[in-house]
């Protein structure tokens, strides 16, 4: 088969690699039907983590189960599956707590900007569709895998319910995608921070209610602006900069709580400053397994349309113009269509 590889910060090759075969009884196959590029696959593009040896990409995918190992019952070949980027047994203490993502059989996907994908654990990773939905649905339920189901975890961890004034800080996919879950939990009142038009236009369509262009000491005044001077109930931090989380942490009111689910680059938070100011702080990995029953089926009936996030769409075969996009701020998601 063919799929993506990357060989060092701003080189990535679309190669002949392997096929995937069952390692293990509980693994499966799939044939991708549509995958994509994610803001995290930037961090080592841009050289700000480490790649080492040359290595597969992608961790995002929708598509059709080839194969199945003799202990997977939940899926069959020929269905239909969204799975979550953390595979999951969906059976340990972690999973059956909500946190698939810290499952004791955890293992991170990274080899889907590829034809053909093993999914380890598929019985507790994958969820098959009662049928093979439309073309025009892939984009929406490949978000689903990963960034509406972290931006619906940052809302969740930020607490975010009916009649709330929520902040998302970041105006990548994942930070578009909190906008639809703070509009679907209830908020009342959602401020997205972009300086970017194209997006400040999209966020409105998901339910931005205000926008607020300025960063830093700014961003946090404007806020305070906005909310009488008290600060926002939850704020969603989608970026994983120390730049966003200060502001995210200073954005909200006393009492309010803070989701961060962009990966920490150089962040630190004050101990000092986190215990005055009465902000509950929770975020991580998202455990996107707990929500996909119910995305899926946001999805299915319409309800939300986070394939909106995808404003490229490229041939798999020039996944490397699809990075090159993104990091040139360019497209805010790529789609790859093998």
């Amino acid at each position: 088969m063919r799929g993506t590889v990357i060989h060092a910060p701003g080189d990535v090759r679309f190669e002949s690699l392997d096929d995937p075969k069952l390692l293990h009884p509980t693994d499966a196959i799939i044939r991708t039907a549509v995958t994509c590029v994610c803001g995290s696959d930037l961090w080592p593009y841009r050289g700000a983590e480490p790649i080492g040896d040359p290595h597969p990409m992608g961790h995002e995918y929708v598509g059709f189960v080839e194969e199945v190992g003799s202990e997977v019952t939940a899926i069959r070949p020929g269905q239909f599956v969204v799975g979550s980027f953390a595979t999951s047994d969906n059976t340990c203490a972690n999973c059956k707590n909500g946190f698939q993502s810290n499952c004791l059989h955890r293992e991170f996907m990274s080899t889907c900007q590829a034809e053909y994908v093993r999914i380890p654990h598929a019985q507790g990773t994958l969820v098959a569709t009662a049928e093979v939905p439309g073309e025009e649905l892939w984009p929406g339920l490949l978000a689903v895998s990963d960034v509406m189901g972290t931006g619906w975890w940052a809302a969740d961890a930020a607490e975010v319910g009916p009649g709330s004034t929520a902040v998302v800080v970041g105006d990548g996919a994942v930070g578009l995608c909190g906008v639809i879950a703070a509009k679907e939990r209830g908020a009342e009142r959602i401020i997205a921070m972009s300086r970017h038009e194209s997006r400040q236009k999209l966020a409105r369509e998901f339910g931005a209610t205000d926008i607020v262009t300025e960063r830093g000491d700014d961003g946090v005044e404007r806020i305070k602006e906005l909310t009488d001077g008290i600060g926002a109930d939850s704020v969603l931090e989608c970026v994983g900069t120390a730049q966003a989380m200060s502001q995210a942490l200073r954005s909200a009111r006393p009492g309010g709580n803070v989701g961060f689910v962009g990966v920490p680059h150089e962040v630190a938070v004050d101990g000092q400053e986190l215990f005055f100011s009465h902000v509950g702080l929770r975020g991580g990995p998202a455990p996107v397994r707990r929500y996909l029953p119910d995305l899926i089926d946001r999805v299915l009936t319409r309800r939300i349309d986070p394939g909106k996030v995808f404003d490229l769409t490229l041939p798999l075969e020039q996944v490397a113009e699809g990075y090159q996009a993104m990091d040139e701020r360019r497209a805010i998601k790529t789609l790859l269509k093998p």
